[in-house]
């Protein structure tokens, strides 16, 4: 059996105390999916229960919430309105709101889409929401539509682009590893973000602190395998980890768990969801010994 490498200074998640309640873990909520996507959504939500969150919420269009609630029993669904093509809507904030108020961190974009409407409705929640924010997928090129998408947000952030995304984002054709690692480092300091920028080795900085994630196969590359990390990273956030500690430990879980499903399955055939099987050994791997703390 192949062993992961060294995590001495890898950060963890606490022991949970005897006394514990499911609020004491956090309430996600994880916004997006669209006709024809409904799957990104679940993917996250799933993880996020596997990943140690309290209470999972998962806010979709009305035409795919008995869609989405049909992958797992586990977590909450909230329907909002949806245009013609299955997304999200500007009106969809006013029924949103009082879910936004209740989260303890919220993800943002698996499945959402991409439509002006949209753009702008992403744009709205990332200047808005003051609780520690996870966005990802469409709703990184939502920001990216906007000119300095990044600016204007007060509260806690983490953004998981892979390449592409992390070129539309800084307005890039082209970007050298070197240059992605020193654009990187430059975007987080200036707008106080934590970026995961995914990839061989991902690239974990708060634009003072960088690292490089070391678990991970090419297995994992496969539709669905970022919306698990967001599902994670948005899971260790609510459970109160600080934001560049839950994108190292987020990262590492994820990949763990990647290499953990290829041992028994192989690179080839492993997809998403196998990721969310491997979880439970990943953090088993991490995890203390069992204590009654107080």
């Amino acid at each position: 059996m192949a062993h992961p490498p060294s995590t001495g200074d890898l950060p963890r998640l606490p022991p949970r105390p005897a006394a514990s309640h499911k609020g004491d873990f956090g309430r996600a909520l994880i916004v997006g999916g669209s006709r024809g996507m409904s799957g990104a959504i679940a993917l996250a939500g799933m993880a996020s229960l596997r990943s140690g969150a309290g209470l999972v919420t998962l806010a979709v269009p009305d035409v795919c919430v008995e869609t989405v609630a049909g992958f797992d029993p586990n977590y909450m669904t909230v329907a909002l309105p949806c245009d013609a093509n299955g997304r999200m809507v500007s009106s969809s904030r006013s029924p949103l709101q009082p879910h936004l108020a209740q989260a303890t961190c919220i993800g943002l974009g698996p499945g959402i889409g991409r439509s002006n409407e949209l753009n702008d409705f992403v744009r709205d929640l990332y200047t808005s929401l003051a609780q520690p924010l996870v966005v990802d997928a469409d709703g990184l090129n939502a920001l990216a539509a906007h000119a300095d998408g990044l600016s204007g947000r007060d509260g806690p952030c983490i953004i998981t682009p892979h390449p592409g995304e992390f070129r539309r984002l800084v307005e890039r054709d082209k970007l050298t590893d070197r240059e992605s690692v020193d654009c990187a480092e430059q975007i987080a300091r200036q707008h106080d973000l934590v970026i995961v920028l995914k990839g061989h080795r991902t690239l974990v900085t708060d634009g003072t602190t960088s690292t490089r994630n070391s678990t991970g196969n090419p297995g994992m590359a496969t539709g669905g395998s970022g919306d698990v990390l967001t599902g994670i990273i948005t899971a260790l956030l609510c459970q109160g980890l600080a934001p560049l500690a839950a994108a190292r430990l987020g990262a590492h879980v994820h990949g763990l768990a990647g290499d953990l499903a290829a041992e028994e399955l192989g690179q080839v055939s492993l997809v998403a969801r196998d990721l969310i099987r491997y979880l439970p050994k990943a953090f088993l791997r991490l995890a203390p010994s069992p204590t009654d703390a107080p």
